[in-house]
């Protein structure tokens, strides 16, 4: 009986410790309930902070890479940063930056304290943060605008080949994606383009005395847009010396039938636009060169330059405008098809870069050097430019006679016949007819429709060619019709004015500035060299850089450290698509 008892108690025990152990199991699987609930709470804390942390830090960089952002790349993250309240958690900025790209690296670390975590021994929780963003020009387009003046002369144009031709070298060498062309502009007192480009603007009049002599005249309206016209009419420089002076004796003697500083022969290297000829200047030495990236090629071009004549900078400026000016796309594609730019180069130029576009990727570039300033340009004036002149040559002796027409008489066919209104300047007295040889007789009546053998009445392209501006106007101008040494002068400068224009210095520079000026609304960087320049010179070239630190003044051999600046800028970190 004892023993039923016993077991009934032990069984009795058992179920009384298995309620036990399921009570004690409810309150785990509670708690464990409970802890994962709040562990979701701090989980989902942690996760928001992260999300608004990391998507600031990616608009931050973002905003801060673009190569358009004027602003500090650091100051604009940061901004961001402390615009969304996260300031305090931003650990680091970092800005690496070239010419032609902008990389901005960013990084937080907040410390969230835990509401439910600390059950299992997590206080606290780290949230980590990075962003980096980076924007990079791919296709590069560059203008070397270069000073060929004749201040140039020796270890100028020597230490410059140098330099340009290291540029070339530095620029090119690791484009092995045909990413990079570069158009060479050479000036001196203007810009000769070159028989190829010459056929794709409008160049009238046109003398044609020179062929390889493809400089234009511009007007003054093309330094207020940005784009050469290829329609507007433009002159081509005439082929005459209107800078070397003359004897200005009231005679004739030798001396005025030679080519020294007071003769008559024109001087080619005093022309504006110094012809290529091969004699003057090595045949081609002076033209634009299209855009290219063949490094051979290109330094060849850069050894054959040659130092002559003045200095237009605002000329050479402009041109190196139109190598990039995307208008003359049409027009590269036809070099294109024709052989003379690599085919890798379709669709160039390439658009100006609009301000704010943070998808562009065309770098345009200028490099503007000079060892000089603007030297005031004289220009033949239109109505001496083409036409035919009252000037004749005889045949026999190729001496000279020009037609006055003050000097008709024109009252009745008597004084007519007796009006002497050709000056012949050799012999110092006025005939009825040219001079064609011999002296016509006093009864050789003058006829305004008479027909003369022995002499030519030439055209002002040939006179040009023939005889410097300064002669023609002492010896059939101001000996003509001046009666006294102070009537003869003013007569001198009266046909000087007449045939002669000049563009100041002033006007220079202000044209000079405003092609810069659009050079910068376009987004194209110019790089400034004032290479042993004169104080106007330097000024003109630093007020023309982009910027400052995009100026460089050098002198001697140091001339390379300049370019090799500039080079490195623009191949920092070769891009790619």
């Amino acid at each position: 009986m004892l023993d039923h008892v016993s077991l009934a108690h032990r069984a009795a025990r058992r179920f009384r410790s298995e309620d036990g152990n399921i009570a004690t199991f409810s309150i785990i699987l509670f708690t464990l309930m409970i802890m994962c609930g709040g562990l979701a709470v701090d989980l989902m804390r942690y996760e928001q902070v992260r999300t608004s942390l990391q998507q600031t830090l990616d608009r931050c960089t973002l905003a801060a890479a673009a190569l358009q952002q004027g602003l500090d790349p650091e100051d604009v993250c940061r901004d961001y940063v402390e615009k969304a309240g996260l300031s305090q958690y931003l650990t680091s900025v970092v800005v690496t930056q070239g010419l032609n790209f902008r990389q901005v690296e960013a990084t937080a670390l907040a410390e969230k304290s835990t509401f439910f975590a600390g059950l299992v021994g997590i206080d606290q929780f780290e949230i980590p943060g990075a962003s980096s963003a980076e924007q990079r020009i791919t296709d590069i387009e560059i203008a070397m605008v270069l000073d060929v003046s004749g201040s140039m002369q020796g270890s100028r144009i020597t230490n410059l080949k140098v330099a340009a031709k290291e540029f070339v070298d530095t620029v090119l060498a690791s484009d092995s994606e045909n990413r990079t062309s570069i158009a060479i502009v050479p000036y001196n007192g203007q810009v000769n383009m070159g028989s190829l480009l010459a056929t794709k603007y409008n160049i009238s009049p046109a003398h044609n005395i020179r062929t390889n002599m493809n400089c234009v005249d511009f007007p003054s309206s093309v330094y207020n847009a940005a784009t050469l016209s290829r329609t507007l009419a433009m002159p081509q420089t005439s082929y005459a010396d209107t800078f070397s002076g003359t004897n200005t004796a009231n005679s004739w003697n030798a001396a005025t039938n030679t080519s020294s500083s007071t003769g008559s022969t024109p001087i080619e290297t005093n022309m504006w636009c110094p012809p290529n000829n091969g004699t003057t200047v090595p045949t081609n030495a002076n033209i634009v060169r299209l855009p290219s990236n063949s490094i051979a090629t290109m330094q060849s071009q850069i050894d054959g330059l040659f130092a002559v004549g003045a200095t237009s900078i605002n000329a050479g400026m402009k041109w190196g405008m139109a190598m990039l000016d995307p208008a003359n796309r049409t027009m590269f594609a036809q070099f294109i098809s024709s052989g003379n730019i690599p085919s890798a180069f379709a669709g160039r130029p390439f658009d100006y870069v609009a301000d704010g576009d943070r998808t562009a990727t065309t770098l345009k570039v200028i490099v503007l050097m000079t060892d000089g300033s603007n030297f005031e340009e004289d220009r033949v004036k239109p109505a001496f430019q083409s036409g035919t002149s009252p000037i004749w040559r005889g045949t026999s002796d190729s001496n000279y006679s020009i037609f006055h027409s003050s000097k008709v008489v024109s009252t009745n066919a008597t004084s007519i016949c007796n009006s002497r209104p050709f000056w012949v300047p050799h012999l110092g007295v006025w005939h009825s007819r040219p001079w064609n040889g011999t002296a016509p007789s006093a009864s050789t009546c003058y006829s305004a429709s008479a027909t003369y053998t022995g002499a030519s009445i030439m055209s002002w392209p040939q006179v040009w060619e023939r005889q410097r501006m300064t002669w023609v106007a002492w010896q059939l101008y101001a000996r003509a019709l001046g009666t006294s040494s102070a009537t003869r002068t003013t007569q001198y400068d009266a046909a000087l004015a007449a045939m002669r224009e000049r563009t100041l210095v002033s006007s220079m520079d202000t044209q000079l500035q405003q092609v810069c000026s659009m050079a910068r609304d376009q987004n194209v960087v110019v790089f400034g060299i004032a290479f042993e320049a004169p104080a106007l010179g330097q000024t003109q070239i630093r007020n023309c850089s982009t910027t400052p630190s995009q100026y460089y003044e050098a002198s001697g051999v140091n001339i390379t450290t300049a370019f090799r600046s500039i080079a490195a800028q623009i191949s920092q970190l070769r891009l790619t698509q």
